[in-house]
């Protein structure tokens, strides 16, 4: 059972040492090493064993965890003669203990987000965590104040990269988004980095489970002119919001102040646009890059 805990003192560092950092990171650099040889670019790989460039990149980097199912695709593809199977029971641990490796002050929800049933965002700065991609979120830990060590960053990445473990659960949870325009117009981490955002959110919202939605910087009426927050349906406990300001979080869990921020939900929700006509966006955003 997950236990409920609001606590208003600053962040430590995202991850700690579990030896799992470590291990993708070596899977990493085999899997680069071996694709290279095979003289195939990540975009080919990826294209191989069902997932983009990007995708490859964060593995290769060992930011990502590499799924077992794709070291299956990738020991044989490569020529790699059961090293990568091999390595399977070690990676298969390693996520079971991955989503613990958040500080001490984000486990409560971080807990509560691997196991929700439902997860819904309203996001007005950037993409949220779990949108992110590998090269967007070192953009945002590099620009972050105070500066952060590389070691940091790297750990921070691979925190939040774990934490899209969620779309590969079974039953996955159902998930909405509510961005803001303003979000895809931001170049953080320059046009490369932006453009392969943009394609990543599109690959995110044809999944059968989630919805993505832009609420237009030209709506006159606003019912949240305030931050950004999460709602979460954990199982066999009431949904519970989570909003962060200036990196002191908060996980709201009565009734009356979640009951609030859902109607605020609901409200933004009907004035965003469909997920259809935010798909359509996002194309015209890309073409216009």
């Amino acid at each position: 059972m997950v236990a409920y805990v609001t606590e208003d003192r600053r962040p430590e560092t995202p991850a700690e040492a579990d030896g799992t950092t470590g291990l993708f990171t070596a899977l990493g650099k085999m899997l680069k090493l071996l694709r290279e040889r095979k003289g195939l670019t990540q975009k080919e790989f990826g294209e191989l064993v069902g997932y983009g460039p990007d995708a490859i990149s964060a593995m290769e980097r060992g930011v990502r965890t590499i799924r077992p199912e794709v070291l299956e695709k990738a020991d044989e593809l490569l020529d790699a003669g059961g090293l990568f199977k091999e390595a399977i029971p070690e990676v298969r641990e390693a996520m079971s203990r991955v989503r613990t490796r958040h500080p001490e002050w984000y486990r409560s929800y971080a807990a509560l987000e691997a196991e929700a049933r439902e997860l819904h965002f309203y996001a007005n700065q950037g993409v949220p965590g779990l949108l992110q991609t590998a090269d967007y979120a070192r953009a945002v830990f590099s620009q972050r104040r105070p500066l952060l060590n590389e070691e940091t960053i790297e750990k921070r990445i691979a925190d939040r990269l774990s934490r899209q473990l969620v779309f590969d659960r079974w039953p996955p949870p159902m998930c909405s988004f509510v961005l803001e325009e303003v979000v895809l117009d931001r170049p953080i981490g320059g046009r490369e980095v932006l453009e392969g955002q943009l394609k990543h959110l599109l690959r995110i919202a044809g999944l059968r489970n989630v919805e993505i939605q832009v609420m237009p910087t030209g709506v006159e009426h606003h019912p949240n002119l305030d931050s950004a927050f999460n709602l979460l349906t954990p199982p066999k406990h009431p949904q519970v919001a989570y909003t962060e300001s200036q990196e002191f979080p908060r996980l709201i869990t009565d009734a009356e102040e979640v009951r609030k921020i859902v109607d605020r939900y609901g409200m933004i929700r009907a004035m965003a646009l469909t997920p259809r006509e935010t798909r359509a966006l996002i194309d015209k955003k890309l073409g216009e890059l």
